[in-house]
């Protein structure tokens, strides 16, 4: 096949680092952007072994001025093909009359303000694509609330909607647009959630549980489930909540 370029964000662990892995071992050009770290180093020389076309950009999803970096960074980049929206927080973890205003905001913005500042800027490049496919990686917490995920529940449930205007208003330019709940998976985010108080998350061991019991899914696992709808979901398809397990 033609090269083609996919963006990941959250590139440098867990999921994103997995489906990173996922494209560059089916031949595609790959583009890692997340927080600089040396996590980030690591991950696009892992990519580069198999895709030495492939770099990353150290962006800050909650930072206006680093997503417009990475825009102008890749503004040299013919097209983009497709964008998997995978960076995401789930701070905080405690009531809504608990939690810090400016910790609340931030998670708000990083899953969904952030998404539609990268992708806006991405657009002429993302136009330029015959058919640029663009995922976003929802949650269960999308269609219920959880007590004391209260910033984390409403912004996947608006990225989930964010998701599908962008079917929407994208089919004009050969723009789709899907959004996959991975299932409970063993990242970093699983970590956090384990080390919240019962007094801030009162299911915390029920969580906690999933991990001692063996319920939680490899990263690898679910991006080999994840690859064939991110690289060749159809117009048909455009606009749709799917759920890792069900696939």
């Amino acid at each position: 096949m033609d090269k083609k370029t996919y963006l990941v964000t959250g590139a440098s662990k867990g999921i994103g680092r997995a489906i990173a892995r996922s494209l560059a071992n089916d031949g595609y050009q790959v583009i890692l952007l997340a927080r600089a770290s040396d996590e980030l180093d690591s991950a696009c020389k892992e990519i580069q072994s198999n895709s030495p076309s492939s770099f990353s950009i150290a962006c800050d999803l909650s930072q206006p001025e680093s997503i417009d970096f990475a825009i102008k960074s890749l503004q040299d980049l013919d097209a983009i093909d497709g964008i998997v929206h995978n960076a995401g927080t789930i701070a905080p973890i405690q009531s809504m009359f608990d939690a810090d205003d400016a910790i609340w905001e931030r998670n708000i913005y990083v899953n969904v303000t952030g998404v539609q500042r990268l992708t806006g800027g991405l657009y002429s490049k993302m136009k330029a694509s015959n058919h640029c496919r663009v995922t976003t990686i929802s949650s269960g917490a999308a269609l219920r609330p959880l007590h004391s995920w209260s910033a984390y529940c409403i912004s996947k449930a608006g990225l989930d909607m964010w998701s599908r205007c962008l079917a929407e208003e994208g089919a004009k330019d050969g723009i789709t647009s899907i959004a996959i709940a991975p299932g409970i998976v063993n990242t970093d985010m699983q970590l956090e959630i384990r080390s919240s108080s019962s007094e801030d998350f009162p299911l915390v061991d029920s969580f906690i549980g999933y991990h001692r019991d063996g319920d939680l899914t490899r990263p690898d696992d679910v991006a080999a489930k994840l690859h064939s709808l991110i690289t060749t979901h159809s117009m048909e398809q455009s606009g749709q909540r799917f759920d890792v397990r069900e696939l």
